[in-house]
């Protein structure tokens, strides 16, 4: 099956999106499919990975870069998004240095080989993605049992409210995961 909007050439995208893809492909090796698919709209791209990356790459939180992928991978999951589960999964096995634990949070993270706080940040990310509107105090009370303080809360709901949107992008447009991303993080590199 094949993406619903064609990937753009990335010699015909802005230049400042075309420096940052390229950035991306010398440190992964390949472009994700993301970069591309997005980018066919330069504003909407921009704005994305500005979010993006204050989520992901802010440095003055408690959560862990496995702790956000987590986040990413089971609440990806439950909007059934091929995409963002194997992409998002990839990076979850490389940050936890765990070949398994992806595939347990995609199927059941309370089954999965996670800590009892993970556990806990994921029950939050999951009634976020799915109820929302029944957060109430008690769930901060829990999370707070664990050590999360109210802004990694707020970090946890917003990973999963902006990946709710990233999924549904993903979904819609039909985007392909790369088959790079299967096979990152399985085996040990030697």
């Amino acid at each position: 099956m094949s993406a619903r909007y064609p990937l753009p050439d990335i010699n015909t995208l802005p230049e400042d999106i075309k420096a940052q893809i390229l950035e991306v492909q010398s440190k992964a090796g390949f472009v994700p499919n993301v970069f591309l698919a997005l980018a066919r709209r330069p504003a909407e791209w921009r704005a994305f990975f500005a979010y993006h990356d204050a989520l992901m790459l802010r440095e003055d939180s408690n959560l862990t870069k496995g702790d956000r992928e987590m986040i990413v991978t089971a609440t990806s999951a439950a909007n059934q998004c091929l995409y963002c589960v194997v992409a998002h999964g990839a990076l979850l096995r490389i940050y936890e240095k765990k070949p398994l634990v992806a595939d347990q949070v995609a199927v059941n993270y309370r089954k999965a080989d996670i800590t009892p706080r993970q556990r806990a940040m994921l029950d939050f990310a999951m009634k976020v993605c799915q109820r929302s509107h029944e957060v109430n105090d008690a769930d901060f009370e829990a999370l707070h049992e664990h050590g999360f303080d109210d802004e990694d809360i707020w970090d946890i709901a917003s990973i999963t409210a902006f990946f709710g949107l990233s999924n549904r992008v993903a979904s819609f447009s039909n985007m392909m995961p790369n088959d790079e991303f299967y096979l990152m993080g399985r085996l040990p590199r030697k």
